[in-house]
């Protein structure tokens, strides 16, 4: 499971932007957005450097 702290998240259009990104590296992907807490969980056998890229090219800031 990774957890990836994503910045700039707000919305239901954020939540579908970042599911669909993170689909697109891996369709088996479970994928759980928290706006909340500011984070994506992804389970997956996938490293988490593809899905970090991912966001950020859908047009987020991934955190530390």
């Amino acid at each position: 499971m990774h957890v990836i702290k994503v910045i700039g998240m707000s919305c239901a259009h954020c939540v579908s932007a970042i599911e669909a990104a993170v689909l697109k590296v891996d369709n088996r992907a479970r994928v759980e957005v928290d706006l909340q807490a500011g984070e994506v969980r992804i389970d997956s056998a996938e490293v988490a450097a593809p899905f970090r890229a991912a966001i950020e090219q859908a047009g987020y800031t991934v955190g530390d």
